[in-house]
């Protein structure tokens, strides 16, 4: 028998949300943080099983999460494609050189660079109990181009929009690229035990209508359509960050199985807007989750009204906040549960 997440991302309401936060493994947590200073660097963490497999648990062990979401990054699909990454303290992901200055085809392709990833997901499924679901994950097409592109992350993508307006037949070779490989990505992360993975879309609310629909709908449609063909057993999460209106189109027209919800949108008009039945996932403030104290569990409660009638993950609207602390979460669980 499936988890309840599992379950419930298979179209099945529970009568308690299932739960799991994004970015739940990782900096507040004080036993990654001991973990860290004695291996060294994120991306040294990444691609060692063993660490990356144990920081995965660590917050299954320490809350009881329904879901464990593989200890990775959305960067591992341009290193495996051959761009440079490295991860500099204070400032963030680099990748070189860029897509700005040296042609896609100059790469060299290291696709070895997933294997450690794949046995991280084995290592966990192994070290998890039956119920908890494994979620591995990929970056969205466009969301991997503008870092690609840029080489960094960017306040507005602007280097990305350039060129896909300057050079859309650029951007398109990029992104059908990028789905390639993330398709070959996610079908390695499922044969190695992801029960359920999500294509992370943070930066597509940067984008104007006629552009969202074909540097977000249309690449997510094309992973989502081959992850069904090859596995259709395992459910697609769409998260495309800042969608606002446009989710619903997004929700119909890229064929996911379920949509998460950032924290600006309102779960009511969510719920309304949606297909019904259609699964969703969110969409707590993780700033609200970082401050606590009174407003934390009437928020709560209204995200739960809102999808009282639908199935529903309780989430996050993104990451946890590293500062965020552990009681504050574990209050969280509390409200979800009816604790």
């Amino acid at each position: 028998m499936p988890g309840p997440l599992l379950d419930t991302l298979k179209g099945h309401r529970q009568d308690v949300a299932p739960v799991w936060l994004m970015r739940q493994a990782g900096r507040y947590l004080p036993e990654y943080r001991e973990l860290r200073a004695e291996k060294g660097g994120f991306l040294e963490l990444v691609y060692d099983s063993e660490a990356a497999a144990e920081i995965t648990v660590q917050p299954i062990r320490r809350f009881g999460f329904d879901g464990a979401i593989l200890f990775s990054d959305i960067l591992i699909v341009p290193h495996a494609m051959g761009q440079g990454l490295a991860f500099l303290a204070g400032e963030g992901p680099k990748l070189s050189p860029t897509l700005i200055d040296t042609e896609l085809s100059a790469f060299t392709a290291a696709p070895e660079r997933f294997d450690p990833i794949y046995e991280t997901v084995r290592r966990t499924r192994a070290m998890i109990a039956e119920d908890v679901t494994m979620l591995g994950f990929a970056g969205s097409p466009w969301t991997v181009a503008t870092y690609m592109v840029a080489g960094e992350g960017s306040k507005d993508q602007g280097p990305a929009r350039l060129l896909a307006y300057r050079d859309p037949a650029r951007m398109q070779a990029i992104c059908d690229a990028i789905v390639a490989v993330s398709v070959d990505y996610l079908r390695g992360q499922i044969d190695a035990g992801a029960e359920a993975v999500q294509l992370f879309d943070s930066w597509a609310g940067s984008l104007a209508p006629d552009e969202f629909e074909r540097w977000v709908i249309a690449p997510n449609a094309a992973i989502t359509a081959a992850i069904e063909a090859s596995h259709p057993e395992t459910p697609v999460i769409g998260f495309p960050k800042g969608a606002g209106a446009k989710l619903p189109a997004y929700a119909r027209e890229t064929g996911v199985d379920a949509v998460g919800l950032d924290e600006t949108l309102d779960p009511a008009w969510a719920h309304r807007a949606l297909p019904e039945g259609m699964p969703v996932q969110g969409n707590l403030d993780p700033l609200l989750l970082e401050a606590g104290g009174e407003a934390l569990a009437p928020r709560v409660q209204a995200i739960l009204n809102a999808f009282e009638d639908r199935p529903h993950v309780f989430n996050l609207g993104h990451g946890i906040g590293q500062f965020t602390p552990i009681d504050h979460v574990e209050a969280l669980l509390r409200a979800v549960r009816g604790e």
